[in-house]
């Protein structure tokens, strides 16, 4: 469908040859870490909603990460301010757009598939073998100048780092910054951006890795000590994978009663384990705390506030401040790398995008009808 690229830039320039460092030292950190770890299917599916994101925010869709999150959720959304129908629905449309680029990386239709594979023929080229990264940076390139879409070489990128063997995981590192507008395209200048972008994506996903592991420990330990037929231990590990959870989601991944998996979610909130952006009695959704910085995202009960007047703020009383915590009289006992059951986290991923699938297909659907963004609205709650 391409043809290859003429001629590659000089590799002994100081541009190329540095930023190729970078990115080849930052990808190989990425999947030391990676191998083996415990969290690997619950750190894919959030790199590859935080990929998503990036890549719709370059297209001109961006979207919030936590609007995304509760999207999937269907929870009402707070929206600053008296926004107008078309700005609610530029909401939707940014939406609709990042789940659409999910699918590009996680489940390609017939006809995607097709392109994907046409775009993975461009990132083959002879120095390939070589050079997988500086490949993939010429290939990239040339498919784009030639007229080639994104989202199909954005999947061969991700297919492109396991079959060269750079990541033995499938991390979406797609370098979406380099696509932004005031980048430059003009080859030579172009690949070294393209590589800097890779090395700080790669880099921010080991962030999160580190992120979610800490995360994971700390909820670990907090809940030991429980009873050994308790699903404390596999919340947890769902709680880390999901931006947000409802009671029913959770429910659904162990296999529980929505009113044991909401009683075990409120137990996780006393805890400190976990933390409630609803405070509703409907649509209630949790995340792990540390890692669900979202109670000013999600709209709030609509109820008068004990002790509030008419245009006052809330009256605190003395025995409405919570005393200062006592220090803890011994360290921490730290949490060893205990090994995660696949298979339950497994069904569970794959109910999480089987409701990504759904949502997707719901904003298209809305979409495609008359007034579609205001029924969904109002069947949103927004």
């Amino acid at each position: 469908m391409f043809d290859q690229p003429a001629r590659a830039p000089p590799l002994g320039a100081p541009a190329v040859t540095g930023a190729l460092e970078r990115a080849a030292a930052a990808i190989a950190r990425l999947d030391q870490a990676l191998a083996g770890h415990p969290l690997l299917p619950a750190f894919l599916y959030r790199a590859r909603l935080d990929a998503v994101r990036r890549q719709a925010a370059v297209d001109g869709l961006a979207i919030d990460p936590w609007h995304l999150a509760a999207m999937l959720e269907g929870l009402r959304l707070r929206m600053d301010g008296a926004l107008r129908i078309v700005d609610r629905g530029a909401i939707f449309a940014a939406a609709r757009h990042a789940l659409g680029l999910h699918q590009w990386l996680v489940a390609p239709d017939f006809d995607q598939e097709r392109d994907v594979q046409a775009a993975a023929r461009a990132l083959d080229q002879p120095l390939a073998a070589a050079s997988p990264l500086l490949a993939a940076a010429l290939g990239m390139h040339h498919w784009l100048q030639q007229g080639g879409s994104r989202p199909p070489i954005r999947a061969a990128l991700v297919r492109h780092w396991t079959r060269h063997g750079l990541l033995r995981a499938p991390v979406p590192l797609t370098g979406p910054r380099a696509l932004g507008a005031a980048v430059p395209f003009a080859r030579d200048l172009w690949v070294p951006i393209f590589l800097d972008a890779l090395a700080d994506e790669a880099a921010d996903s080991l962030h999160l890795l580190t992120d979610m592991e800490r995360t994971w420990r700390a909820a670990h330990g907090a809940a030991s000590g429980r009873r050994r037929s308790s699903r404390a231990a596999m919340a947890i590990d769902l709680l880390a994978a999901a931006p947000l959870a409802s009671p029913t989601t959770l429910a659904g991944g162990l296999g529980m009663a929505v009113k044991n998996a909401t009683a075990l979610l409120e137990a996780f909130v006393t805890a400190g384990i976990a933390v409630e952006v609803t405070h509703r009695a409907k649509r209630r959704l949790f995340g792990l705390s540390g890692l669900a910085p979202l109670r000013d995202q999600v709209a709030p009960p609509r109820h008068p506030e004990p002790g509030r007047g008419p245009g006052r703020p809330r009256t605190v009383l003395p025995q409405d401040v919570p005393p200062c915590p006592a220090p803890p009289t011994t360290p921490p006992v730290p949490v060893d790398r205990q090994p995660i059951d696949y298979a339950d986290l497994q069904l569970w991923m794959e109910n999480a995008d089987r409701v990504i699938r759904d949502t997707r297909r719901t904003l298209d659907s809305f979409a495609r009808g008359v007034g579609g963004y205001e029924c969904l609205i109002t069947r949103a709650g927004c």
